[in-house]
């Protein structure tokens, strides 16, 4: 929708609205005047029931989070059902127009009477503290806001994996090891698919034969079992490459965040960070003192 129809749509809202108050202002200020109100009280008495549900409206708008979302939508459930509920009784009570109802006196039989006096008089009291809540909730708004990086990228991007050679070691994210999240997992499985559809298409250059129909279940099965171990295989050297980096980097992965870079357990991420060190003390140069004769 361009601006100029949702400019007309929200001023379309706007007269309803102004319509519908003026309809249910006139309700609202009678009952007011039978519970007690004067008449600079019962002339303000609509503002404090409607104006808070056009306040609850507002906020549900504003706010994004869910439960903030929930509370306005409640309160405004909740007020308009008590508006209705007090112009419904305005209706069946003629002399609520013409001023010669009782004071006091909103039904004939006692309990409904009690309820609707309890209903009219408790809503400004509702109305100072669900407004007051929700302008709170509306001023302490934070709008999430994509973040960018200096490079121009967004910040909440997945960052590439540090083995790819678009990064180096000094690339690795300003994080701490434990809030590092990566979502390698999706990419390696849609990987081991690809390479795994490609190792069964046929070569287009060869003439096709009926070997390939003609494979046992047992050989295919053990073909698949082999191009995983393969691809197991390579995640490992992959995840290897990606600890040894991070440590020369001087920010070690911990085993949980290596594990989920690659979506496999701690325990799998362990293993892996302790085939590293190995391989390095493997690599060390030992020291062997000789004693004289």
């Amino acid at each position: 929708m361009n601006r100029t129809g949702k400019t007309l749509l929200v001023l379309a809202l706007v007269a309803v609205v102004v319509m519908a108050f003026r309809v249910s202002w006139n309700a609202l200020r009678d009952v007011a005047r039978v519970v007690g109100a004067d008449a600079t009280a019962a002339t303000l008495y609509p503002f404090v029931v409607d104006g808070l549900m056009a306040l609850a409206l507002v906020a549900t708008l504003v706010l994004t989070d869910q439960r903030d979302k929930a509370f306005a939508l409640r309160v405004l459930a909740v007020y308009t059902l008590a508006s209705l509920v007090l112009n419904y009784v305005h209706g069946l009570v003629p002399e609520l127009h013409g001023k010669a109802v009782d004071w006091g006196r909103l039904a004939d039989w006692d309990p409904a009477n009690w309820a609707l006096v309890l209903l009219a008089t408790s809503l400004p009291v509702g109305s100072i503290y669900f407004g007051s809540d929700l302008v709170a909730k509306v001023l302490h708004h934070q709008p999430t806001a994509a973040v960018r990086a200096p490079d121009g990228k967004r910040a909440d991007e997945s960052a590439h994996l540090p083995h790819t050679p678009a990064d180096t070691p000094h690339a690795l994210p300003d994080t701490t090891p434990t809030d590092i999240r990566l979502d390698a997992a999706p990419a390696v499985s849609a990987q081991m698919e690809d390479r795994a559809d490609a190792v069964r298409t046929d070569d287009p250059h060869t003439p096709h034969t009926a070997r390939t129909a003609e494979l046992s279940a047992e050989e295919e099965a053990a073909r698949q079992a082999q191009f995983e171990d393969a691809e197991l295989e390579r995640v490992r050297q992959d995840a290897r490459r990606t600890y040894a980096e991070s440590v020369q980097a001087a920010r070690p992965l911990s085993a949980r965040a290596l594990g989920e870079a690659y979506g496999m357990s701690e325990s799998w991420a362990r293993k892996q960070i302790l085939a590293v060190r190995d391989a390095d003390e493997a690599d060390r140069p030992h020291l062997v003192a000789v004693g004289g004769q």
